[in-house]
């Protein structure tokens, strides 16, 4: 599943990447960052990818769906190395993703999707650089739009994330 790319945006402002250089103590997205999911799926869906679930997350959504965690696992997961990732359908979408006849797009399991699912967009391969975040942004039509996030927001996303390799 890849998210990986994002709207481009010339001007400078809270809502699209500034172009100078920031501090490690204050980076580039220190004054937040728009984002608004617009249910395009983008981010779940496409070329073939990982989204990692721990056991914790994996029981989580087991539970949701009135399933035992074995019974989960082997239905709704694969093994990659140590870790466990949601297999995806046909199509590169995941396996929890509902298109909807209007266009948009659901998450059958929304309210315990794993933390890879919760943070995005705000993972440090799209917060690396203003570029990086511009070319996230040409896949996802809601970076760079709607409401602000700011960094203590983007603080807390990039902290849940910080172990998985996104």
């Amino acid at each position: 599943m890849s998210a990986s790319s994002e709207r481009s945006s010339a001007a400078s402002s809270p809502s699209s990447p500034p172009s100078s250089p920031a501090s490690a103590d204050t980076p580039w997205y220190s004054a937040g960052i728009a984002f608004s999911c617009a249910q395009c799926g983008n981010c779940c869906s496409g070329a073939p990818g990982y989204v990692w679930v721990t056991l914790q997350e994996a029981g989580q959504i087991a539970d949701a769906l009135s399933l035992k965690l074995s019974d989960f696992t082997r239905r709704y997961t694969r093994r990659v190395g140590s870790r466990l990732s949601l297999i995806e359908l046909k199509g590169g979408d995941c396996v929890f993703l509902v298109r909807t006849p209007d266009g948009l797009t659901n998450c059958k399991v929304h309210d315990v999707r794993p933390v890879q699912c919760r943070t995005w967009p705000f993972w440090q391969s799209n917060l690396s650089s203003p570029k990086a975040w511009e070319r996230a942004g040409r896949g996802c039509p809601g970076m760079n739009h709607g409401r602000i996030h700011p960094l203590p927001t983007i603080r807390t996303c990039l902290s849940a994330n910080a172990d998985l390799p996104l």
